[in-house]
């Protein structure tokens, strides 16, 4: 009995210290552009062997960028385009995806095959037509111009039709018989019941539209629209190439992006849609 429960242990052991190892591995990288960020001028960040630890952090790698470039409009570019992008996204492939998953009129199936077919052209692709598009309708230079390409995604309709298909049929039926029309139905009952679904969503397309870099460069010329990937590879240029400034804009950019996964992770739990409907 103890020897079994000793090799329990040890395996629990062993599966920790292997997904231990795997982390780190994982997180190295940002490891290394934090401790570059923060080391001073006076250390070699090319050195053999590597130090990981800074012998004399500094935080003034972070206050020359921010108060040599205008790090502050970057931000405030990159946030705005990330959440209208990831509103208009959320809206328009929620509105798509219902219909294709509740309710029945000819070719929904094609439609729908049509819709997901598209995940499989590369953006190089569409990205000529796009841009002539966006030119046509007076968008070059405009945050519009950049959120254009995001308003939709066939991911983002193939994941809600997914979420929006695993409602129990009975809570729609109650619904309609207390009287629902089909938008209030929509928003009262299906959007609440696939919360998950759209909070994952809602992450990828922030992260998407916050880390984006070709499209945002093709169609923004004037520097005061630049977002925060724009700004950060503007640093290479601005100071020949000093990786503790470039790694400094990096980690400032990062940030954001690490503050809205920790505040959204404890919504991305499965929803109980079916914790209301009685047998």
């Amino acid at each position: 009995m103890n020897f079994s429960k000793r090799n329990s242990q040890l395996h629990i052991l062993a599966t920790y210290g292997l997904l231990g190892a795997i982390a780190l591995v994982t997180l190295f990288p940002l490891l290394w552009l934090i401790s570059t960020a923060l080391k001073s001028q006076t250390e070699n960040i090319f050195q053999s062997p590597p130090q990981l630890l800074p012998s004399q952090p500094t935080l003034n790698n972070f206050v020359s960028v921010w108060q040599t470039n205008p790090f502050g409009q970057y931000l405030f570019n990159s946030t705005l385009i990330a959440v209208l992008t990831v509103g208009l996204n959320l809206l328009f492939c929620a509105l798509a995806a219902y219909p294709l998953a509740r309710l029945s009129f000819p070719g929904r199936d094609w439609i729908f095959m049509a819709i997901v077919s598209t995940i499989m052209i590369p953006f190089q692709i569409v990205m000529i037509p796009l841009y002539i598009l966006t030119v046509q309708l007076g968008l070059r230079n405009t945050y519009l111009g950049v959120i254009f390409p995001s308003l939709a995604s066939a991911f983002g309709i193939f994941l809600l039709r997914q979420a929006f298909m695993s409602v129990p049929k009975e809570m729609e039926e109650a619904a309609r018989m207390d009287g629902c029309s089909e938008l209030d139905l929509w928003w009262n009952i299906m959007l609440p019941a696939i919360r998950p679904a759209l909070v994952t969503l809602a992450i990828f397309v922030f992260i998407g539209s916050w880390s984006d870099f070709l499209w945002p460069l093709i169609v923004i010329q004037d520097e005061n629209l630049y977002t925060l990937p724009l700004g950060v590879a503007k640093l290479a240029g601005t100071f020949s190439l000093d990786w503790r400034l470039v790694a400094a804009g990096a980690v400032i950019s990062i940030v954001p992006v690490l503050i809205l996964f920790l505040f959204l992770q404890r919504y991305i739990v499965p929803t109980e849609t079916g914790s209301g409907v009685k047998g």
